[in-house]
């Protein structure tokens, strides 16, 4: 339990550049004081005393704004940045070093017992407002993006994002700004985390125009050798004739 604490204080002071003091961090952090209190609720709840669990689960809702079920797992290091609004289901599962903004929900989408909350697997980010919604996994150091909602399983180490989420293609991305770049505006305009109609023409425009740039190249190349072959064969020629 004491374990616990120290690891809850002192990974504030690495993502969370406002930490001052450890006393700062154990008096007005509502992330730290809603991990003790799901400890001790965690606790009971195992030993079968579900009522005291929920009870105490409940009060540190009323005091933090911030409500985790006393079934849900969570593993070390886990930092909960500014809180308001975060809601852990019953079974979710919360790895080591994950960070959870506020207005985060780890929702179930069923009614029927069992396995019904997201597991979320070590070095998790989910950005504010995310949604993350079923017996899903986000795998090893993956990033959800704030107000996305996520119902299918993320990659490790992927991003994603958008209503409903879909993961970036990094690469995909880097050739978008590269041919906006050469067409004379910036890419940054371009935002892969909406649904905006026209950003979806645009950023199909710019594939569209990679693609050429790809033609063109592999066309000029195919010029190139027939150029250098036809090149070769007069100069055979030439060293053939006979001289008269």
């Amino acid at each position: 339990m004491f374990d616990h604490l120290k690891e809850d204080i002192s990974i504030v002071f690495d993502r969370d550049p406002a930490a001052r003091t450890h006393f700062e961090i154990l008096t007005t952090y509502p992330g730290v004081h809603a991990l003790i209190i799901h400890r001790v609720s965690h606790w009971l709840w195992t030993h079968r005393l579900y009522w005291f669990g929920r009870m105490l689960s409940h009060f540190g809702r009323w005091i933090t704004g911030i409500e985790i079920h006393p079934g849900a797992v969570i593993g070390h290091r886990v930092f909960i940045d500014h809180g308001m609004g975060v809601v852990i289901g019953e079974t979710a599962i919360i790895g080591d070093d994950c960070t959870l903004y506020h207005g985060v929900t780890l929702g179930g989408t069923s009614w029927n017992k069992g396995k019904r909350h997201p597991t979320l697997e070590s070095g998790v980010v989910i950005g504010a407002g995310a949604k993350v919604l079923g017996p899903i996994t986000i795998s090893k150091n993956a990033k959800i993006g704030s107000n996305a909602v996520v119902v299918k399983d993320v990659p490790e180490g992927a991003t994603a994002v958008g209503i409903p989420a879909r993961i970036l293609e990094e690469e995909k991305t880097k050739q978008r700004q590269s041919a906006a770049q050469k067409m004379g505006f910036s890419a940054y305009a371009v935002g892969n985390d909406e649904n905006d109609p026209m950003i979806k023409a645009i950023n199909g425009l710019l594939d569209h125009a990679h693609k050429q740039e790809l033609d063109i190249a592999e066309l000029k190349a195919k010029l190139a050798k027939l150029s250098d072959a036809e090149t070769e064969s007069d100069v055979g020629d030439a060293f053939a004739k006979k001289p008269e």
